[in-house]
């Protein structure tokens, strides 16, 4: 599989909508779209989905309910291995550092004792 940054825009948004449900009908990705297209399109786009090696599909009745073909621990991580590397040169602390700044709550001290913990832990694994 290419990975995400190979799909389209609408692609993505698709993605997206069967990554949230965990699994969903056409009718269904197509009442969450924003400007959807036609239900044909969307069963289209679908289709190109499956071919890319992203969904999978699954018999319901006479429905087809797609389902994501990778683990939504491990697309989220391609997704932010993704963003660090374009966005943010492959830096970490430069990540962390924009994170902080975006912080629309105060972090609380055991917010801090966490983050740490994970610093730390990092830190031991050799990461």
């Amino acid at each position: 599989m290419n990975g995400q940054k190979n799909l389209s825009r609408r692609e993505r948004q698709i993605m997206d909508i069967i990554y949230e449900a965990g699994e969903a009908t056409a009718a269904q990705v197509l009442e969450r779209l924003p400007n959807p297209p036609s239900y044909s399109a969307v069963r289209a786009l679908l289709r190109v989905l499956e071919e890319k090696g992203h969904l999978a599909h699954k018999q319901d009745g006479p429905r087809y309910m797609f389902l994501p073909t990778m683990a939504p621990e491990k697309a989220r991580q391609n997704a932010l291995e993704h963003v660090v590397k374009t966005f943010f040169d492959g830096s970490t602390e430069k990540v962390v550092a924009a994170l902080l700044d975006i912080s629309e709550d105060q972090l609380s001290d055991q917010d801090y004792q966490r983050l740490q913990k994970l610093i730390d832990r990092a830190r031991n694994e050799g990461r």
